[in-house]
């Protein structure tokens, strides 16, 4: 079964992307490929234990459980050895995807403190756009009294457009808040 933003995208953004850059074949038409979100845990070098939390919270923003991603190298300064835990990663792809965006949109960024919008500038020139959440307590999958700190997310979203201006369209057709 197709989720909201699927049978949305199919019946109303598809037809406006290929009347605007006149695509001649219907796979030229950028669609999105997948979602990654991202927290890094810096202080699980000194309490192993944050990750474990940072595993729970993602858990339940996502519904899929996440990789742990380590350290590639030791930095003796950070007292950061190789292979250590430094972070938790998950990527959605279809209707989990989808499913995530819909909660992103019209749950998550309402609830962001002094939103005025996402930055249109964030894009890597090959249509993907990455955007950092300060907290995580903007789900509400997030109890706010069983967390143990504030932590912050990045999350990707990757398109197959070809350049930054059809991305973008294609963001703004799924109704993503962009302030320029």
């Amino acid at each position: 079964m197709k989720t909201r933003l699927e049978e949305h995208y199919h019946k109303n953004i598809h037809p406006t992307m290929v009347e605007k850059f006149n695509y001649k074949n219907k796979f030229e038409v950028p669609k999105l490929t997948k979602v990654v979100i991202n927290i890094g845990v810096g202080e699980a070098v000194k309490d192993s234990k944050k990750i474990d939390s940072a595993i729970k919270e993602i858990t339940a923003i996502s519904g899929q459980k996440p990789v742990i991603t380590r350290a590639k190298k030791a930095i003796a300064t950070f007292k950061l050895r190789e292979g250590m835990p430094i972070g938790v990663k998950v990527t959605l792809r279809k209707s989990h995807m989808y499913e995530f965006i819909d909660r992103l949109i019209n749950v998550a960024l309402p609830r962001v403190r002094d939103f005025r919008g996402l930055n249109g500038k964030s894009f890597d020139g090959n249509g993907n756009y990455s955007l950092g959440l300060k907290e995580q307590i903007v789900f509400p999958e997030i109890d706010y009294d069983n967390i143990d700190t504030i932590r912050g997310m990045d999350i990707c979203v990757v398109t197959s457009a070809k350049s930054d201006e059809e991305g973008k369209e294609l963001l703004k057709n799924f109704d993503f808040p962009f302030i320029n």
